[in-house]
């Protein structure tokens, strides 16, 4: 991975930034206990694309003697080598929520343990939209399953003292429980928290879902008991992943969809986009209100834009200069819808 000198990039309110530089580097040079939590999405390890930053760099940074780790263990050693730079960052009774792929998250998290961090719980996020990426075989046969749901890691550094007084002397340590509630007819203070966040597909409407929509076949099975009351979003939209990019240039970029492999022109070439509706409730859930948010594989700038529409400060790290653009680019269109509606 480069040795990139970080450069910063702020916004005018100050409640923003962004480090251009290799997530090891850029963290080292962060002061001990400045974040509130920590939410990422780093590479998963499946050499997505053919993408060296989710393969070949991987390798590189986890070996540290001749020869090469397998990729399993590399793939370990590299997540405790960030996930340990990040607990010295982290405010004690921190938390991080950080994404994985069902295939490589055993070694997100046996890495993130590794590094010091407390393993507390697994979240899942559940969706419609994915596609089989699958070999097909005569007789009806494929090498691979269709993707419809994604781990969360939720982890926290260790207490520095009982709960009630870590909570009192960092506002850290808790969870944001009436904050990430969700809404229900019939009270006030809703539902509370669950594990699973499930996703409407792309094709449902406010009247009626797809019949291949997550949320109405949870409701299906569910004896009258509504499971769709646990928070739910679909994936990011074209409309909110260009938002804020009108002055970038579009650029082509191959979608997936099964059959064909189309391009398309896009100004927001990420990807891997995380819906912010899903990124703006992880935000509420573990950060403390007014807390500072930081992101070290900060991508498009997703967890950023969350964290301005949820009035939390946030500093974002990207390697990848145009990712950079166009994070400062969304960033700044959220940040000024959230001073138009708090105004």
């Amino acid at each position: 991975m480069s040795a990139t000198t970080p450069v910063f990039y702020q916004d005018a309110t100050r409640a923003w930034g962004y480090l251009e530089g290799e997530a090891l580097q850029v963290l080292r040079r962060l002061p001990d206990g400045c974040a509130d939590s920590l939410i990422v999405d780093p590479p998963y390890g499946l050499g997505f694309h053919g993408e060296s930053w989710d393969g070949t760099d991987i390798l590189a940074a986890a070996s540290t003697q001749p020869g090469r780790l397998p990729p399993g263990e590399a793939f370990e050693r590299w997540n405790a080598l960030w996930a340990r730079e990040c607990l010295r960052v982290m405010k004690p009774g921190a938390h991080m929520a950080a994404f994985g792929s069902p295939r490589t998250f055993h070694r997100l998290v046996s890495g993130v343990e590794d590094a010091g961090l407390e393993v507390r719980d697994q979240l899942l996020w559940v969706f419609a939209q994915g596609m089989p990426k699958s070999r097909l075989l005569d007789g009806g046969l494929g090498s691979t399953l269709k993707p419809a749901f994604e781990p969360i890691l939720l982890a926290r550094r260790p207490l520095a003292e009982a709960l009630a007084e870590n909570v009192g002397r960092h506002q850290t340590g808790a969870l944001n429980i009436d904050a990430a509630r969700i809404p229900r007819a019939d009270s006030e203070t809703g539902y509370w928290p669950a594990t699973i966040t499930a996703s409407h597909a792309t094709e449902c409407t406010g009247e009626a879902c797809d019949p291949a929509c997550p949320v109405a076949l949870l409701d299906d099975t569910s004896e009258g008991k509504p499971l769709s009351r646990l928070f739910y979003c679909v994936k990011a939209s074209r409309q909110e992943r260009e938002a804020g990019c009108e002055s970038l240039p579009p650029r082509p970029v191959q979608i997936y969809t099964g059959k064909h492999h189309p391009r398309r022109l896009v100004r927001n070439v990420h990807p891997t986009v995380k819906p912010l509706d899903l990124m703006r409730w992880l935000v509420r859930l573990i950060t403390p209100a007014g807390g500072l948010v930081l992101d070290a594989f900060a991508g498009s700038g997703s967890t950023g834009g969350a964290a301005v529409l949820e009035h939390r400060r946030f500093l974002g790290i990207e390697r990848e200069g145009e990712y950079v653009d166009i994070a400062c680019a969304r960033i700044t269109h959220w940040a000024k819808q959230a001073g138009e509606s708090s105004g």
